[in-house]
């Protein structure tokens, strides 16, 4: 395995959404990650599929640590049983320290939050803020249009095609968890010029 995954970043959404197998794909993620021994990061809020994830991660008897702003405790519902959590003073500290005590991102569906999240790890990874891989769990097709959106930027000459190999992307938890465990970071992660 050229990526030891100690722990992941899971982004996913404080709704749970209107389909079925976004549910069943958070429990399932959460007790793989549990039974591979990979701790979560993520939000801290006990509703949603964040409250999924942490549940069923916790239920097989996984890490699950929790960083969540202040202002947000209340309106994510803090999740009370965690195996840590850190409450910081902003969305910045948060997304900076849940990046910090990770190997590597896992978005879920999710609205504008994961987005945010994802597209600033994946930035961080272009800017060689850090060498995190970005992983898209593709449930139900979900990803299918930013995948389309992503190969449209390449084939426009706005992202250059080495920063597509940053993100690793399958409807399976297993394929995901293999491709961030095998694919090298791109060493060319050039976001300008030629």
């Amino acid at each position: 395995m050229a990526n030891p995954l100690q722990r992941v970043v899971v982004y996913c959404g404080a709704n749970v959404g209107n389909r079925p197998e976004y549910r069943e794909a958070a429990i399932e993620l959460g007790r793989t990650l549990a039974a591979e021994r990979i701790g979560v990061v993520y939000g801290g809020g006990g509703i949603g599929l964040m409250g999924v994830l942490a549940d069923a991660t916790l239920e097989a008897g996984g890490e699950v640590i929790g960083v969540i702003p202040e202002a947000l405790k209340a309106l994510e519902v803090e999740h009370k049983r965690l195996t840590a959590m850190h409450v910081v003073p902003d969305m910045h500290s948060r997304k900076a320290m849940m990046l910090g005590l990770a190997d590597a991102v896992i978005a879920m569906p999710g609205g504008f939050g994961t987005l945010d999240e994802l597209f600033e790890a994946l930035t961080w990874s272009q800017l060689d803020y850090h060498r995190k891989l970005c992983g898209l769990l593709n449930v139900a097709g979900f990803y299918d249009p930013l995948i389309d959106w992503i190969n449209h930027a390449v084939e426009a000459g706005l992202l250059k095609a080495v920063n597509r190999d940053l993100i690793v992307h399958g409807s399976r938890v297993d394929d995901v968890l293999h491709g961030l465990r095998t694919r090298p970071f791109p060493l060319a992660t050039k976001w300008m010029g030629r």
